[in-house]
């Protein structure tokens, strides 16, 4: 993938290519047959965070940008950031997005997931501007779709981590939402299962904040884990606070998003981390050249699309090993993290001997926590 990129990057610098923007079909976002060269191109961006911050899910998401970027050869001004647009409030999202369609955006990412109706709507209003949704689940099959990830494939292996590094065996999640959002619960279960492959005694606690990004909140819910005796803490949070609260407290962390190391190098471990730019280059080239879809994204590892950070000498002895054994299974598809007998915090079985669980029920259905998972 990275070298396909820059071969792109030297191919448009070389021949100074024009590409044609959407136009043709109901699949494809446009109704005319103009051409766009691409110093017109245009890129607009909605982030719930500010990228400057350097760490967490907004710094993610625009590494990825920023790698689009320079894969495509486009220059600052042709990326339109809105910044801090808190995805709860449609009006603020709506004036983003409107103010991304008169700077001359062609595609529009909306990286949070309460960006979603938002997007819906004025994905009908505009039928010629491609509307690109994070984390969702909707699409309209013309010019709106959402893209999201395997997630859940390096939370496992995060999982791998924090199993071998607890001593208390009691384990800190610092949740956003609760049990009934897939997408969160999907990665507490993935990342108990790693748990659980090398530490069979551990439990995994959970505290929920009900938002996306609240340092304070997050602080707080960390440290309340820590009360409980949790020597690990991880998250699905978009703030380092988490990993702030455990160095203070001298014990161990696994991030989020990024590589948070640099932010509490006593006590980060790794983190499961995004490469968005995998998914950005591919939209945003297919918009430029005019051949995009609605199709929704959904990578993983083997796309290169997810991972985890470079291990920390934090870890346990023999941590390396362990992951990259179940990281090699993941990759050439000989290993899915949610196969064969599964059963939830209930005692109800929830995935059947010889059954693997689709991706649609991972992100769309899981409402059930994980046997060793216990909610405070």
């Amino acid at each position: 993938m990275k070298k396909s990129k820059k071969i792109w990057a030297l191919f448009l610098a070389a021949v100074l290519i024009f590409t044609v923007v959407g136009c043709s079909s109901n699949e494809t976002a446009g109704g005319d047959d103009t051409t766009t060269g691409t110093e017109d191109f245009k890129v607009g961006v909605i982030h719930i965070g500010d990228p400057a911050e350097g760490a967490g899910y907004t710094f993610a998401h625009d590494q990825g940008i920023v790698q689009m970027q320079q894969a495509l050869g486009l220059s600052d001004a042709q990326i339109i950031r809105k910044n801090n647009i808190a995805d709860g409030d449609a009006v603020a999202t709506r004036t983003a997005i409107e103010e991304c369609i008169e700077e001359g955006s062609k595609i529009i990412f909306g990286t949070s997931w309460g960006y979603m109706d938002t997007m819906e709507e004025m994905a009908e209003e505009y039928p010629d501007i491609v509307f690109s949704h994070a984390s969702g689940y909707k699409s309209n099959g013309k010019n709106f779709n959402n893209y999201f990830g395997r997630i859940y494939e390096a939370r496992y292996l995060s999982g791998v981590a924090a199993g071998l590094k607890t001593e208390t065996n009691k384990i800190g999640y610092v949740a956003a939402m609760g049990q009934d959002n897939s997408e969160v619960t999907g990665g507490i279960n993935a990342f108990a299962m790693g748990v659980e492959s090398v530490n069979p005694d551990a439990k995994i606690y959970v505290k929920v904040t009900n938002t996306w990004f609240d340092p304070t909140l997050e602080g707080q819910a960390a440290e309340a884990l820590l009360d409980l005796g949790a020597d690990v803490i991880t998250q699905h949070q978009d703030t380092t606070a988490p990993q702030l609260a455990a160095q203070s407290r001298g014990v161990w962390s696994v991030g989020y998003n990024s590589d948070m190391t640099k932010d509490a190098p006593k006590a980060h471990l790794t983190a499961p981390i995004w490469n968005w730019g995998v998914y950005y280059t591919q939209a945003a080239k297919a918009v430029m050249e005019g051949t995009w879809t609605a199709e929704n994204y959904f990578g993983g590892m083997a796309e290169g699309m997810v991972d985890i950070s470079p291990l920390s000498e934090n870890c346990a002895e023999g941590t390396g090993e362990k992951i990259d054994e179940a990281k090699a299974k993941i990759v050439d598809g000989s290993f899915k993290v949610f196969e064969g007998e599964l059963y939830d915090n209930q005692g109800n079985k929830v995935c059947e001997e010889g059954q693997v669980l689709t991706d649609g029920e991972i992100t769309g259905a899981m409402n059930w926590y994980y046997r060793n998972v216990i909610v405070e």
